[in-house]
């Protein structure tokens, strides 16, 4: 049955879309706001949502002078180092010095807090999104703004070229007109006196 109060346009409809709007819906129906945090790390920080449930002594490590963050993913054990924008940023001020950085899902098998998603997306109307969403929708995103290719492959764990594109294949570019972006180009002075 779908919600009266949710209606998905055109732009929210595809499989995993996880719009900021259908993000916003979903985050506001959360039972707790430390559930609603969660929503946004996971759409911060494009990991894998069990890289936060894990507790700080487990290696998970905010260094807000310095604004970073690093953990190993829980997945392949790699070293992940973060740094973070003023919005990531606020997300640590409210949450626990010490233990699990969301308590609740910490004892939450993965499967169980997946259900637990699917549920809220179902009582909501919404269709197609699940956890694993929140990572189709960084590298879409990452795609859209021309974050390096590089740096969003690192971001999400991704080996792989063809695999990173697949997950930000959806992304809408906007290309720029080549007038305005040669605009935008400064001439080094060695290459104007030559």
């Amino acid at each position: 049955m779908q919600a009266k109060y949710f209606r998905m346009d055109k732009n929210d409809s595809s499989e995993d879309s996880l719009t900021s709007r259908v993000l916003a819906v979903i985050r506001q129906k959360e039972q707790s706001r430390r559930e609603a945090e969660y929503r946004d790390w996971c759409d911060y920080f494009a990991s894998l949502p069990a890289d936060f449930t894990r507790t700080l002594e487990e290696g998970l490590v905010a260094d807000v002078e310095n604004r970073t963050v690093s953990f190993f993913r829980k997945k392949t054990g790699v070293p992940v180092l973060v740094h973070l924008g003023s919005e990531a940023l606020n997300l640590f001020k409210d949450l626990p010095g010490e233990g699990p950085l969301f308590p609740r899902l910490s004892r939450v098998r993965a499967g169980d807090r997946a259900t637990e998603f699917g549920q809220r997306c179902r009582q909501l109307g919404i269709k197609g999104v699940t956890l694993h969403s929140h990572r189709y929708a960084w590298a879409e995103r990452a795609k859209t703004c021309g974050y390096p290719e590089r740096f969003a492959q690192e971001a999400l764990g991704h080996n792989s070229k063809a695999v990173h594109r697949a997950y930000a294949r959806r992304a809408i570019i906007k290309i720029p007109s080549l007038e305005d972006y040669q605009k935008r180009i400064v001439p080094l002075r060695s290459a104007v006196n030559q």
